[in-house]
Protein backbone atom coordinates (compact mmCIF):
# COMPACT_ATOMS: atom_id res chain seq x y z
CA UNK A 1 0.00 0.00 0.00
CA UNK A 2 1.31 3.67 -1.25
CA UNK A 3 1.38 6.04 1.68
CA UNK A 4 0.83 9.55 0.47
CA UNK A 5 3.05 12.04 1.79
CA UNK A 6 1.41 14.37 4.42
CA UNK A 7 1.26 17.87 3.21
CA UNK A 8 2.56 20.07 6.08
CA UNK A 9 0.01 23.15 7.09
CA UNK A 10 0.81 26.17 6.21
CA UNK A 11 0.85 29.15 8.52
CA UNK A 12 0.13 31.65 5.92
CA UNK A 13 -2.81 30.08 4.68
CA UNK A 14 -4.49 29.71 8.32
CA UNK A 15 -7.90 31.42 7.61
CA UNK A 16 -6.84 33.92 10.61
CA UNK A 17 -3.46 35.23 8.69
CA UNK A 18 -5.67 35.72 5.44
CA UNK A 19 -7.69 37.81 7.39
CA UNK A 20 -5.20 39.64 9.36
CA UNK A 21 -3.06 40.28 6.04
CA UNK A 22 -6.58 41.61 4.52
CA UNK A 23 -7.66 43.73 6.88
CA UNK A 24 -3.81 45.70 7.45
CA UNK A 25 -4.01 45.56 3.14
CA UNK A 26 -7.12 47.81 3.93
CA UNK A 27 -6.37 50.15 6.53
CA UNK A 28 -2.89 50.56 5.60
CA UNK A 29 -4.19 50.93 1.11
CA UNK A 30 -6.63 53.70 2.33
CA UNK A 31 -6.92 57.11 0.95
CA UNK A 32 -5.69 58.39 4.70
CA UNK A 33 -3.12 56.13 4.16
CA UNK A 34 -1.93 57.18 0.76
CA UNK A 35 -1.94 60.79 1.98
CA UNK A 36 0.36 60.30 4.92
CA UNK A 37 2.32 58.12 2.92
CA UNK A 38 2.73 61.34 0.04
CA UNK A 39 3.22 63.96 2.96
CA UNK A 40 6.06 61.77 4.48
CA UNK A 41 8.11 61.57 1.66
CA UNK A 42 7.47 65.73 0.58
CA UNK A 43 8.25 66.83 4.17
CA UNK A 44 11.52 64.48 3.70
CA UNK A 45 12.09 65.90 0.40
CA UNK A 46 11.22 69.27 1.75
CA UNK A 47 13.43 69.15 4.83
CA UNK A 48 16.65 67.73 2.70
CA UNK A 49 16.82 70.47 -0.02
CA UNK A 50 15.03 73.31 2.42
CA UNK A 51 19.09 74.54 2.77
CA UNK A 52 19.34 75.48 -0.37
CA UNK A 53 15.52 76.30 -0.90
CA UNK A 54 15.55 79.10 2.29
CA UNK A 55 18.89 79.78 1.90
CA UNK A 56 21.14 78.70 5.16
CA UNK A 57 23.34 76.67 3.65
CA UNK A 58 26.20 79.18 3.31
CA UNK A 59 26.17 80.09 6.70
CA UNK A 60 24.92 77.48 8.88
CA UNK A 61 26.73 74.42 7.42
CA UNK A 62 26.38 71.59 9.93
CA UNK A 63 22.52 72.62 9.70
CA UNK A 64 22.92 71.98 6.18
CA UNK A 65 24.41 68.62 6.89
CA UNK A 66 21.73 67.66 9.59
CA UNK A 67 18.66 68.84 7.49
CA UNK A 68 20.21 66.75 4.51
CA UNK A 69 20.42 63.46 6.52
CA UNK A 70 17.41 64.37 8.13
CA UNK A 71 15.45 64.55 5.04
CA UNK A 72 16.67 61.85 2.75
CA UNK A 73 16.08 58.98 6.15
CA UNK A 74 12.26 60.67 6.15
CA UNK A 75 11.88 60.81 2.78
CA UNK A 76 12.96 57.09 2.52
CA UNK A 77 10.70 55.98 5.26
CA UNK A 78 8.20 58.41 2.81
CA UNK A 79 8.79 55.86 0.02
CA UNK A 80 9.01 52.30 1.80
CA UNK A 81 5.32 53.55 3.62
CA UNK A 82 4.37 53.63 -0.23
CA UNK A 83 5.68 50.43 -1.09
CA UNK A 84 6.04 48.33 1.45
CA UNK A 85 3.84 49.42 4.29
CA UNK A 86 2.96 46.39 6.49
CA UNK A 87 6.66 46.21 6.73
CA UNK A 88 7.33 49.92 7.03
CA UNK A 89 4.54 51.15 9.72
CA UNK A 90 6.84 49.89 12.27
CA UNK A 91 9.41 52.70 11.39
CA UNK A 92 6.56 55.57 11.81
CA UNK A 93 7.86 56.07 15.61
CA UNK A 94 11.30 56.85 14.18
CA UNK A 95 9.64 59.77 12.25
CA UNK A 96 8.80 61.42 15.27
CA UNK A 97 12.20 61.11 16.59
CA UNK A 98 13.66 62.75 13.49
CA UNK A 99 10.82 65.60 14.01
CA UNK A 100 11.90 66.08 17.19
CA UNK A 101 15.29 66.69 16.24
CA UNK A 102 14.82 68.73 13.23
CA UNK A 103 12.71 71.06 15.56
CA UNK A 104 15.53 71.57 17.81
CA UNK A 105 18.60 71.17 15.46
CA UNK A 106 18.81 75.63 14.71
CA UNK A 107 19.71 75.52 18.35
CA UNK A 108 21.49 71.87 19.14
CA UNK A 109 23.81 72.11 16.02
CA UNK A 110 25.12 75.71 16.99
CA UNK A 111 24.60 77.63 14.19
CA UNK A 112 26.46 80.92 14.47
CA UNK A 113 23.39 82.89 12.38
CA UNK A 114 20.08 81.45 12.98
CA UNK A 115 17.73 83.58 11.11
CA UNK A 116 13.72 83.48 11.50
CA UNK A 117 13.52 81.69 8.48
CA UNK A 118 16.39 79.09 9.46
CA UNK A 119 14.28 78.81 12.40
CA UNK A 120 10.65 78.79 10.94
CA UNK A 121 11.70 76.51 8.10
CA UNK A 122 13.30 73.97 10.59
CA UNK A 123 10.80 74.33 13.76
CA UNK A 124 7.72 73.97 11.02
CA UNK A 125 9.14 70.88 9.51
CA UNK A 126 9.94 69.13 12.53
CA UNK A 127 6.38 69.87 13.67
CA UNK A 128 5.28 68.47 10.34
CA UNK A 129 7.06 65.37 10.55
CA UNK A 130 6.24 64.19 14.25
CA UNK A 131 2.62 64.90 13.22
CA UNK A 132 2.78 62.71 9.91
CA UNK A 133 4.76 59.94 12.36
CA UNK A 134 1.94 60.00 15.04
CA UNK A 135 -0.60 59.85 12.18
CA UNK A 136 1.12 56.93 10.96
CA UNK A 137 1.42 55.20 14.01
CA UNK A 138 -2.02 55.89 14.78
CA UNK A 139 -3.10 53.59 11.43
CA UNK A 140 -0.89 50.84 12.39
CA UNK A 141 -2.67 50.89 16.25
CA UNK A 142 -5.88 51.13 14.38
CA UNK A 143 -4.64 48.10 12.39
CA UNK A 144 -3.80 46.17 15.56
CA UNK A 145 -6.93 47.27 17.56
CA UNK A 146 -9.67 45.49 14.94
CA UNK A 147 -6.82 42.81 14.47
CA UNK A 148 -7.08 42.03 18.53
CA UNK A 149 -10.87 42.78 18.00
CA UNK A 150 -11.06 40.36 15.24
CA UNK A 151 -9.31 37.63 17.31
CA UNK A 152 -11.59 38.21 20.22
CA UNK A 153 -14.85 37.74 18.06
CA UNK A 154 -13.44 34.80 16.43
CA UNK A 155 -12.55 33.32 20.20
CA UNK A 156 -15.87 34.49 21.01
CA UNK A 157 -17.61 32.35 18.37
CA UNK A 158 -15.37 29.50 18.53
CA UNK A 159 -16.30 29.57 22.49
CA UNK A 160 -20.29 30.42 21.57
CA UNK A 161 -20.45 26.80 18.61
CA UNK A 162 -18.39 24.77 21.20
CA UNK A 163 -21.37 25.79 23.81
CA UNK A 164 -23.57 25.01 21.49
CA UNK A 165 -22.16 21.13 20.36
CA UNK A 166 -21.60 20.37 24.22
CA UNK A 167 -25.81 21.30 24.88
CA UNK A 168 -26.43 19.27 21.47
CA UNK A 169 -24.84 16.37 22.80
CA UNK A 170 -26.20 16.76 26.45
CA UNK A 171 -29.51 16.65 24.57
CA UNK A 172 -29.00 13.68 23.10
Amino acid sequence: MATTPQRTPDIAEHPDMVEMGDRYRRILDGSSAVAVDGLVLLSGLYLAVSPWLVGFSRYAPRLTIVDLILGITVAVIGLGLALRPTVMYRLSWAMVGIGVWALIAPWATAATVRTGRLIASNVITGIVTILLGLAAVAMLMSARRSRAGANRGNRERATADRGNVDRGATNR
